[in-house]
């Protein structure tokens, strides 16, 4: 009984306490070797900065960029050939437009009209000339302005402007302290809103014009360049990267004509192995003796005749180039081939796969063109064509251009083999796997107005009883790649 009690009244021990205690631990230190200065990266990461995109991008940083890529396209000719050839690859003969309405007959009148008017303004040769810009310069605006000598019942003109003549004169930059890059005008969503082009080109002798300026608004200017970083407003040159290895190729060529030119300047040389004062006739140092042509002559005694050694070019001087020259093409996603204008060294399956990245690349460019230049560009001239009568269907008042369907159509790529293309071509629209609008398209023609003019001369072929091509549905096979890389 007192035990019983004991255990009632007796003291209960403390509850644990579920407190969590804090375990001391070792802090994480993360480290990458990019990220750490040392004795020997110091000097090449000193030029290294945090800037943004618009600060890194300064009008003076950019108008430096603009006159040294413009030297080099304009005096060296591997340069010049690299930005002619992109340009011509881009755009090539020109946009070709494909309305995509019910209206079939719409359709055709309006491709038509756009077709003869882009022939009176001259629309490819000024693509190439923006597609240039965008290499050497960075980027090209265009100006959509009212031209009454257009050839052409719709007097819309564009009219090209270096990236130059697109900045803000200093006196003009209080009215628009906080939205305004360079020209450029901003609203408080990032639009673009106007633009400040310069009456006269910077570059011109016309000092009383230099800070007047013309405020244009956005829907009649076409700003064409590549965004590189978020927040980017002006474009650079595309051949940046490129420049001081031009400058490098340049210079080691004329290094190496200028050694073989001195090499080659000493017709002969006088020297003798006897010592100084030794038994040698008495010759004048660095004196300089005319020779004639085909002639016998007497050496003093003890003297011998010989020539310099010509050490250059040396063996590696064309390889040397060849990696400057691929380097430099890299930027611009070109291969070396293209670039260089020599396939010595290609083999067929080889060229091929170089060529894939290539045109990728110039596929994403015609597609940035098509959105950003030939669409706005396809806007206005609908928005003056309406405005004539009976010029183009009606009802392309009642429908905004967002809704109106198009494509456009660019200049096919040739291939390397025709025959196997055919027959590859041939296999895919057997098997289902394309059709022939892709195929017409990868060619840059209309599928529609092909198979329309195909229609045409069959039957002029069955008229005038010629014979009809072979129409047989016997599945072609597939090409035969073996030995293709030869």
């Amino acid at each position: 009984m007192l035990g019983f009690l004991k255990n009632i009244f007796a003291a209960k021990p403390a509850p644990r306490s579920t407190r969590l205690v804090p375990v001391s631990l070792a802090p994480v230190r993360g480290r990458y070797d990019a990220a750490t200065t040392t004795d020997e990266n110091r000097r090449h990461w000193a030029a290294a900065d945090n800037l943004s995109a618009n600060a890194a991008n300064q009008p003076n940083v950019r108008r430096v960029l603009r006159s040294r890529a413009r030297y080099e396209v304009a005096n060296n000719s591997y340069a010049r050939g690299i930005v002619l050839t992109l340009a011509n690859d881009t755009i090539g003969t020109g946009p070709r437009l494909q309305m995509m309405t019910d209206d079939d007959a719409g359709n055709s009148l309006i491709e038509d009209a756009f077709s003869q008017w882009a022939d009176a303004i001259h629309l490819a040769d000024r693509l190439r000339t923006m597609r240039m810009a965008r290499a050497e310069s960075g980027e090209c605006f265009a100006l959509l302005v009212a031209n009454s000598l257009v050839d052409s019942p719709v007097k819309l003109d564009v009219r090209l402007i270096e990236a130059d003549q697109v900045a803000t004169p200093i006196p003009v930059i209080q009215p628009y302290p906080n939205g305004t890059v360079d020209g450029i005008v901003y609203d408080h969503h990032g639009n673009v809103v106007q633009y400040h082009i310069l009456k006269s080109h910077p570059g011109d002798r016309w000092i009383l014009t230099a800070l007047q300026y013309d405020t244009v608004p956005a829907s009649s200017v076409i700003h064409y360049y590549r965004v590189e970083r978020p927040g980017q407003s002006r474009g650079i040159p595309e051949i940046t990267p490129a420049i001081p290895l031009f400058a490098q190729l340049r210079r080691y060529t004329l290094a190496v004509i200028a050694a073989a030119e001195t090499a080659a300047d000493f017709a002969a040389v006088l020297y003798t192995d006897a010592p100084a004062n030794g038994e040698a006739d008495a010759v004048e140092p660095m004196d300089l003796v005319e020779l004639e042509r085909r002639m016998a002559t007497v050496l003093p005694g003890g003297w011998k005749l010989g020539q310099v050694a010509a050490e250059q070019p040396a063996t590696t001087y064309g390889e040397f180039k060849q990696q400057i020259l691929n380097e430099i093409a890299r930027c611009l996603n070109m291969p070396f081939n293209i670039a260089a204008g020599n396939s010595s060294g290609y083999n067929y399956a080889s060229g091929r796969l170089d060529h894939q990245t290539y045109y990728k690349s110039i596929r994403v460019d015609q597609e940035q063109i098509g959105r950003i230049v030939l669409d706005h560009i396809l806007q206005a001239w609908i928005d003056e064509a309406i405005l004539i009568p009976d010029f183009l269907p009606q009802w392309l008042r009642n429908i905004p251009f967002r809704q109106l369907e198009h494509q456009w159509f660019w200049d096919g790529v040739e291939h390397v083999d025709p025959s196997k293309e055919a027959t590859a071509q041939a296999v895919r629209l057997a098997s289902n796997t394309t059709t022939l609008a892709y195929e017409y398209a990868r060619q840059g023609r209309d599928w529609e107005s092909e198979l329309r003019q195909r229609g045409k001369e069959i039957a002029l072929m069955e008229e005038l009883g010629l014979p009809l091509p072979n129409t047989g549905t016997n599945t072609p096979q597939p090409p035969d790649t073996e030995g293709s890389d030869e």
